[in-house]
């Protein structure tokens, strides 16, 4: 299923864009009220009682009545309900002055002329000074309400260049954290991306390093198995010159005892020969000395036994030499034979040693073809790995808008359980950038093959995007 949620570049310009407004806002009102000019508070009912006293005092004037002028002002001043009590204004204004009532006139009694004038003169005094104490009242009420209205305006000008400036005070502030922690942020991501960039430096070393070291091992196991054959080879050789020596120490043996066989037939031969020759003279010799005299006789017979005495020593000589010969040609051999059995004891430890070094060789022939074998099979679990690993991150790609045709390469490297361990994109397009390492980190963890060396293969991947939005 695809995942619906925006990348974090989208919300963070989201969150963004709802803290300017709601700022913005803000600062409109405090100037809206900073500037407006607030409600005037209802002005409260008092009541004044004036004192006799306090106005000047007059001669009292016998009349008809019995009832006097401050009689009167009272009974028409007098509040006869309780009055309210409201909360005091904010901004303190002068209460005005209450008009003081003038005396009614009291009928006058029919008095000469100079009476009159004179009450005349002293009621048109008392209001005079009256019309005057209100005009001084009036007078210092307007001056104090100028007054309170001078420092209420300078007290709102005050109170919204303060607004101002702590409004101004706090968007700097905020733009400053904002700053601060955008740079925070972008230092940490340089370092996570420095640190990544080279922990995976590292990691390819390290796999170089092992991939050489294997290679090495497999080269110097290659040349082991290679001077294994070799020397195999030379025993092989050296066995195949020894059976041939020793099959011509053999060919040689046969013809010196045939020689030597030859050679005593020849010698048994002659002395055949000589014996017949020496019956044939004795024969002779016999026929003659029966011609001769009695002396020759004597003379042949000594002669006779002289010769035979010299058969017989022939005769011994020939048998002893025989018979030495016989013992130094047995003992040759018996030389020979104990030769040609160390040559073939010899030559059977060769090949049974080329028979265990054939052995070997061919277990280490078919294990390095097991493990050839095994190193494909995990490459080939680890491509059809990184294949479903490609699909997972271009389901949950979402390109960005005005992309299309653009394209971008990812290096990404995974931890052994799947996880996202970094991700190096090469575009020039930053929302093709920002898009692709977000739909990596999105689509983890990545489902890692079981085998070992498919995973340990699995978990670096080269991909290629291109956008069709």
């Amino acid at each position: 299923m695809k995942d619906f949620k925006k990348p974090p570049f989208q919300q963070k310009a989201v969150a963004i864009g709802f803290t300017v407004g709601v700022h913005v806002i803000v600062i409109v009102g405090l100037l809206y009220l900073g500037m407006s000019k607030p409600p005037e508070q209802p002005k409260p009912i008092r009541t004044v009682l004036i004192k006799p006293e306090d106005l000047i005092s007059t001669p009292r004037e016998e009349t008809e009545f019995t009832e006097t002028a401050h009689e009167n002002v009272a009974k028409e001043i007098t509040q006869t309900a309780e009055p309210v009590q409201e909360p005091a204004p904010v901004i303190p204004t002068a209460t005005p002055p209450m008009p003081v009532p003038f005396p009614k006139p009291v009928p006058a009694k029919p008095e000469t002329s100079q009476q009159d004038a004179q009450k005349a003169a002293q009621q048109a005094k008392l209001a005079e000074l009256a019309a005057r104490k209100i005009a001084d009242d009036a007078k210092r009420v307007e001056q104090k309400r100028k007054a309170d209205e001078v420092a209420q305006l300078k007290a709102q000008a005050d109170a919204q260049a303060k607004a101002e400036n702590k409004a101004k005070a706090d968007a700097q502030a905020k733009a400053n954290a904002d700053s601060k922690r955008q740079a925070d942020a972008e230092a940490k991501a340089a370092q996570a991306k420095a640190s990544a960039e080279s922990k995976r430096k590292a990691d390819l070393d390290a796999k170089r390093l092992a991939d050489n070291a294997k290679l090495k091992a497999q080269q110097d196991e290659k040349a082991k198995a290679n001077a294994e054959a070799k020397k195999i080879a030379d025993a092989k050789a050296k066995t195949d010159a020894l059976a041939k020596a020793n099959a011509d120490a053999k060919t040689k043996a046969d013809a010196q005892a045939r020689a030597n066989a030859d050679a005593k037939a020849k010698a048994d031969a002659k002395t055949k020969a000589d014996a017949q020759a020496k019956a044939n003279a004795d024969a002779k010799a016999k026929a003659d000395a029966k011609t001769k005299t009695d002396a020759q006789t004597k003379a042949n017979t000594d002669a006779k036994a002289k010769a035979d005495a010299k058969t017989k020593a022939d005769a011994q000589a020939k048998a002893n030499a025989d018979a030495k010969a016989k013992a130094d040609a047995k003992t040759k051999a018996d030389a020979q034979a104990k030769a040609n059995a160390d040559a073939k004891a010899k030559a059977d430890a060769e090949a049974k040693e080329y028979a265990a070094a054939e052995a070997k060789a061919s277990s280490a022939k078919k294990a390095a073809e097991e493990a050839a074998q095994k190193k494909a099979e995990a490459k080939q679990i680890a491509s059809t790995a990184k294949r479903d690993f490609e699909s997972k991150i271009k389901r949950a790609w979402d390109t960005p808008i005005g992309s299309t045709g653009k394209s971008a390469t990812a290096r990404i490297t995974l931890t052994e359980s799947g996880a996202v361990r970094s991700v190096i994109v090469n575009s020039s397009d930053p929302d093709m950038k920002a898009s692709i390492e977000a739909a990596v980190r999105a689509a983890a963890p990545y489902p890692m093959p079981s085998d070992p060396d498919a995973r340990r293969e699995a978990q670096n991947l080269t991909s290629t995007f291109k956008s069709s939005n």
